[in-house]
């Protein structure tokens, strides 16, 4: 007997859909150069409409040189993104293990923390665009 809503209301779907785009998005990025112009990769719109890089700028290029096995040039690319990291791929991780066991995972981040994440975020835009 199926239940209401099958497979699209399953803990496991959302995780597995975002594994299966990140993949995606990550055969496209192997064979596409962001150092390089002429591509098609969406411009950060913090970037285009400032000039100044946001906390996350520098992304897309340390997706690439990780991806192509040069962790020195992604660090150079975005550092606090890089040490970051493992941070957000153990949280993809235990999202997915999760819904594969049928239960739904979401991180919840005290007030404190949020206000940490956001005075981080910050500083590191402003460090990053005085130089």
């Amino acid at each position: 007997m199926r239940r209401p809503g099958g497979w699209r209301h399953h803990p496991a779907t959302p995780p597995l859909g975002a594994l299966a785009a990140a993949i995606a998005a990550s055969a496209y990025l192997y064979n596409t150069d962001p150092h390089q112009s002429g591509h098609w990769l969406p411009r950060c719109p913090f970037n285009w409409a400032t000039g100044l890089l946001c906390p996350a700028c520098g992304g897309t290029r340390l997706a690439y040189d990780l991806l192509h096995g040069d962790p020195v040039r992604a660090f150079h690319e975005n550092a606090l993104l890089f040490v970051a990291s493992p941070v957000l791929l153990w949280m993809c991780g235990r999202w997915l293990v999760e819904g594969l066991r049928g239960r739904r995972w979401r991180p919840v981040l005290g007030p404190r923390a949020q206000y940490a994440v956001l005075a981080l975020a910050v500083v590191w835009t402003v460090v990053r665009n005085v130089h």
